[in-house]
């Protein structure tokens, strides 16, 4: 299940079964030697000096920055550049690829800069280069934090516009309905092991060459990469969802280039649960958030008129369900199409109002509403080759970094137990991430995330109730990240929290990444305003 939600297609992990500058630095800075220790081996210690080579090159070459292309849809004053990194960190001087990068130079005066905050989304598979448009945007949560900083965002290798990577054509992707991902028989079962095994297949096929090489520790690598060429000693680094898995990556392998790294929403950086685990849990923490928002719409029922108990709501949900399994709403809306959209409302309390609404005119007798927000636009080209893109480096990501299940009768067994008390999302998940039991290319082993000489302290933001990154992963980063303090927000649940009005939160990370100071001992904030009707 993945972290940021591509139009219609959810998967800090996956989704439901096919289913979100100004002036120039001056004088580039040279590199800091990449820090081998943290590695496990001489493979990490070649991908050490890899990362060392590239960085150094990309410190001497800087970005050539220009304004962006119009089909990227970032105005000016926004720039746009390309940094080059091997792709393969082992072979420096072999093969390299592109990654795309923008920036917005700081609101502030010169003396007030700090250098650049590099962002990352989530994913895998997310885009960070709508990141500087929270500037030309006045985001109000954002305008402190923009005076001292430089926004940059880049598209992490394989996504978008760095060297993008594809599994399937874009419009038989989002081509809808899909099968109920709940099965009913052995033999959906067996129909959904073909088409994963298909998919994983289509990534060989369409990407082989890309594949050994998607891996969180090479993106961490890039990571620095892109530090370097834009002129900067050490990192100052915003992470949300997958993005605080690959800041964890990134602090074990380069403690020593951190200046500040905040990271939201956070994925469980332990070696058990990357990644087959991590989804499982993940099903359960859904089951409570969906709970949470059909207490919330019961409670609106003057509103919504969808019942005024949890109860009654869930039998609006099934009866929706079984319709739409038997005759797909317009043709196109079946169970897969309906998870894909109400996972919105578990995922981000912003969904909660528009899911419930649509599900509202839906029981009123508009089925065009359902229709418009849960079915695939095959006019959108744009956007669906953006939605395969992103479901491809989720997949290709998740399958690399870590050895996953092989034998079906584990899978079978593990979703079957859960789906009967968490029945939300199990199946849909399952199949998501099932092309990783088929996976076509050498499966790693993860980092071991810990603390590293030079690593300075980390901030790190939890809702206490988040379905996609359950908050045990924030505990448990936490533990490892020595000097680190864990802001949790108590009674809330919308995955990502750094963006949203709480000035217990906004206040706090204002002050962190402008002066290094953080509280004396974890703090607990009470929850931001719960959504309106």
């Amino acid at each position: 299940m993945r972290g940021t939600r591509p139009k219609r297609r959810v998967a800090a992990l996956g989704s439901a079964g096919a289913l979100v500058t100004a002036t120039l630095i001056a004088g580039a800075v040279a590199a800091p030697t990449a820090n081998a220790s943290a590695g496990s081996g001489p493979g990490q210690d070649r991908e050490a000096r890899g990362a060392a080579i590239a960085a150094d090159r990309a410190a001497k070459a800087g970005i050539d920055w220009q304004d962006c292309p119009a089909d990227w849809n970032l105005a000016k004053p926004i720039q746009c550049g390309y940094v080059t990194v091997p792709l393969d960190y082992a072979k420096p001087y072999g093969k390299q690829i592109k990654l795309a990068v923008d920036r917005i130079g700081n609101t502030g005066t010169k003396a007030e800069r700090q250098g650049a905050l590099i962002y990352n989304p989530g994913g895998p598979g997310g885009s960070g280069l709508r990141f500087p448009t929270r500037v030309t945007g006045k985001n109000p949560v954002w305008a402190n934090t923009a005076k001292a900083y430089d926004f940059v965002g880049f598209d992490p290798r394989g996504v978008g516009k760095s060297t993008p990577i594809s599994c399937v054509d874009p419009q038989e992707f989002v081509k809808a309905p899909k099968m109920d991902p709940v099965p009913d028989s052995e033999a959906d079962k067996l129909a959904q092991r073909k088409l994963a095994r298909e998919y994983a297949d289509g990534c060989y096929e369409r990407s082989g060459w890309m594949l050994p090489h998607m891996t969180t520790p090479n993106t961490a690598r890039d990571l620095d990469v892109i530090r370097a060429a834009l002129g900067e000693k050490k990192l100052n680094y915003l992470g949300v969802s997958y993005g605080t898995y690959l800041g964890a990556v990134y602090g074990t392998l380069f403690p020593g280039h951190v200046r500040r790294m905040v990271v939201d929403s956070v994925v469980n950086p332990s070696r058990e649960k990357i990644w087959y685990q991590a989804n499982l849990d993940q099903d359960v923490a859904f089951e409570g958030r969906w709970k949470d928002w059909q207490d919330w719409v019961a409670k609106n029922d003057a509103t919504y008129h969808l019942g005024d108990t949890r109860a009654e709501v869930q039998q609006q949900w099934l009866k929706l369900r079984a319709t739409a399994k038997k005759n797909p709403i317009g043709g196109v809306v079946g169970p897969a199409e309906l998870i894909s959209f109400f996972q919105g409302a578990p995922y981000y309390d912003s969904q909660w109002a528009p899911v419930a609404s649509v599900f509202s005119k839906y029981v009123a007798g508009d089925t065009q509403a359902l229709v418009d927000a849960a079915a695939p636009d095959l006019s959108d080209t744009a956007g669906n080759a953006a939605s395969e893109n992103g479901n491809a480096v989720y997949t290709a990501v998740e399958c690399a970094d870590a050895k996953w299940p092989t034998s079906w009768q584990r899978w079978d067994r593990d979703n079957t137990r859960l789906h009967r008390d968490y029945p939300f999302l199990t199946w849909a998940n399952a199949w998501m991430n099932l092309p990783c039991a088929t996976w076509p290319v050498k499966q790693q082993t993860p980092l071991d995330v810990k603390t590293g000489k030079g690593l300075p302290p980390v901030l790190i933001v939890q809702s206490e109730r988040d379905a996609a990154t359950p908050y045990e992963g924030a505990v448990e980063l936490h533990k490892r990240f020595k000097g680190s303090r864990l802001i949790t927000e108590k009674d809330a649940g919308s995955h990502g929290v750094t963006g949203l009005v709480n000035p217990c939160i906004n206040t706090r990370v204002d002050s962190y990444l402008l002066t290094g100071k953080l509280d004396g001992a974890d703090v607990t904030c009470a929850p931001h305003a719960t959504p309106k009707p």
